[in-house]
């Protein structure tokens, strides 16, 4: 019986990462040829994808996504605005997202990532557009005050608590952060932004004497003599929920939910969004040297559609896990 080689299979598997590095559209030719990629995936499935609510105990909403390697953190933390004249009996929504650069070596400190304002735009538009959240449930009085969701650095949430009871407005504070940049960022920013805002829960809120919106606690809404504004609790409807899948067009294959290597090999990507009932959102596609043509537009929504009933089921099962615990 010949005994195995240690060396032989480590100087095999240096070979490999050596070609792979070098080569690297030659190394990803060879696996698609055979309809398999270097991680195991068929192309059209997504990786892995794990959701846990409640991961940040101080905040009013908040959700860990995992897509893959992939890490998205969303945090929402909810004060009070004076409504805009124009539509005085609804709230308002800002979004930012975050990249520091523990979430990837091509994020060098000091220097903004570029892809953070466009992810931040494209999550804006796509939670806005969606109709998923109805602004008039974050309206609390009419023309004076109602909540705002903002995505802002936790410094700059730290200073507006601790003066938000002396205005008589409230803001609603959603920070996304990166932790861990593998590729398909929007799509795992997307649901961690829509799993924080199925586990918000809105607070319950009172006027003092000088007309000024409190956030009162559960123990201090059942003592306040000032009858609040609302009695209890409440969660926000969302209806048409947005779900995204971003693919990979490279010559006659498509690549659903590519990896950072992936992304940087073949460049040309295409994002679709579907809210829950298969209605197109939106369609993004940053430039590219492939064309996207209308067959290949046609597989990436097939392959959203099925990649909406797996998120769906995800998002139930981590609702259905936060209510049992």
């Amino acid at each position: 019986m010949e005994a195995a080689n240690p060396s032989g299979d480590l100087s095999a598997e240096m070979e490999v990462d050596a070609f792979r590095r070098l080569f690297p559209l030659r190394f990803f030719d060879r696996h698609l040829v055979e309809s398999i990629r270097p991680d195991g995936r068929p192309l059209g499935r997504a990786r892995d994808t794990t959701l846990a609510l409640g991961a940040v105990a101080s905040a009013d909403g908040s959700a860990l996504a995992k897509i893959g390697s992939t890490t998205m953190l969303a945090a929402i933390k909810l004060e009070v605005m004076t409504p805009a004249t124009e539509s005085p009996d609804e709230g308002s929504i800002a979004i930012d997202f975050h990249m520091p650069p523990i979430c990837s070596p091509m994020v060098r400190p000091g220097r903004p990532a570029e892809a953070a304002p466009v992810i931040s735009k494209q999550l804006s538009d796509t939670i806005l557009s969606s109709g998923v959240i109805n602004l008039k449930e974050l309206c609390l009085i009419s023309g004076k005050a109602a909540w705002m969701a903002y995505l802002y650095p936790e410094e700059r949430n730290n200073m507006n608590l601790k003066v938000d009871k002396l205005w008589n407005f409230m803001i609603t504070i959603v920070d996304i952060y990166c932790l861990d940049a593998d590729g398909a960022l929007f799509d795992a920013a997307l649901l961690s932004a829509i799993a924080a805002f199925s586990h918000l829960e809105i607070p319950v809120v009172s006027l003092d004497e000088d007309g000024r919106v409190v956030i009162l606690s559960q123990d201090e809404g059942l003592k306040t003599s000032n009858e609040p504004v609302n009695a209890e609790k409440r969660k926000l409807t969302l209806s048409d929920i947005p779900f995204s899948l971003t693919c990979i067009l490279y010559k006659n294959y498509i690549l659903a939910d590519p990896t950072a290597e992936e992304e940087s090999v073949m460049e040309t990507l295409i994002t679709v969004v579907l809210d829950s009932s298969y209605q197109l959102v939106s369609l993004y596609k940053p430039g590219g040297s492939v064309l996207a043509y209308t067959s290949a537009l046609q597989d990436c929504i097939a392959l959203t559609r099925h990649r909406v009933q797996e998120l769906k089921k995800i998002l139930d099962e981590a609702m259905s896990e936060m209510e049992v615990d």
